[in-house]
């Protein structure tokens, strides 16, 4: 096992993105477990089944499969974009903290394509044009 990295404060940090929305992830050894996101319980913050499963699957796969016994604290400032491209862009934050912790946990989170950032967003708008790609009407005569 590799050494951890964790800073003068005893955190490990790490930064997930996903269109225009930025998740800041910090983790914590502690003596009982807890999920902060903006202030708010996860549980709270993340209403909807599809959004929770996004946010959980790296922590089943990732930190309770490598730690089995020990409690985490982990405390997510997220901005930017919608509800679901929050929970993606902090599935991608948790997985990069869980790596820097224990780099075991790399081939298996890559596997499951948690540590690559999905490049796709919006296309921007062009002159000339309604949208990115849609032409004003045209007319023959």
């Amino acid at each position: 096992m590799d050494k951890k990295e964790t800073t003068k404060s005893g955190y490990i940090e790490a930064i997930g993105r996903r269109k225009t929305s930025t998740a800041r992830v910090r983790i914590t050894e502690s003596s009982k477990a807890s999920f902060v996101v903006n202030g708010k319980d996860a549980k709270d913050y993340f209403q909807t089944e599809d959004t929770r499963r996004l946010v959980q699957d790296p922590i089943i796969k990732g930190i309770t499969a490598l730690f089995p016994g020990k409690k985490w604290s982990v405390e997510v400032k997220i901005s930017g974009g919608g509800i679901h491209s929050q929970a993606e862009a902090l599935r991608h934050g948790l997985s990069r903290a869980f790596v820097k912790l224990n780099a075991e946990a790399r081939p298996k989170l890559k596997a499951l394509g948690f540590l690559k950032r999905d490049p796709r967003a919006k296309e921007r708008r062009k002159f000339g044009l309604k949208k990115a790609r849609k032409a004003p009407q045209w007319s023959k005569r």
